[in-house]
C-alpha cells in the first residue's frame, strides 16, 4: 500500500537540507541512511529526518514537494522548527 509523503532531511541542526517525496517513507529514509543511492544526500551526509507530511495521493504530495522546494531556506527552517525545534531525527517514529 502506498503512503505518499513529503519529507525534509538535514545533515544536522540547521545544516544542509534536502526535500523529497516518496510513497514509502520508512523505506526511503532507510535508503538515505544506508546511502543506497549515491548523490546529493550521500555526498553531504544528509540522513536525519527532521520533518514529514503524509498525503492522500502522490499528486498532492508531489505538488507540495515542488512548493516547498521553491521556498527560501529560511521558510524551510521555520517549517521544521515549528514541529521539531530540536531537529530530532524522526525516523524512529516511523512504523
Amino acid at each position: 500500500m502506498k503512503e505518499p509523503a513529503v519529507y525534509i532531511l538535514a545533515s544536522g541542526r540547521r545544516g544542509t537540507l534536502y526535500t523529497g517525496v516518496t510513497s514509502n517513507l520508512p523505506n526511503r529514509v532507510w535508503e538515505h541512511k544506508h546511502k543506497v543511492r549515491l548523490g546529493f544526500t550521500a555526498k553531504y551526509r544528509i540522513d536525519r529526518l527532521v520533518w514529514f507530511e503524509m498525503h492522500e495521493t502522490m499528486e498532492t504530495a508531489i505538488r507540495r514537494e515542488k512548493q516547498i522546494k521553491d521556498w527560501r531556506r529560511l521558510w524551510k527552517v521555520e517549517l521544521v522548527e515549528a514541529s521539531n525545534p530540536d531537529w530530532r531525527d524522526l525516523s524512529d517514529t516511523l512504523a
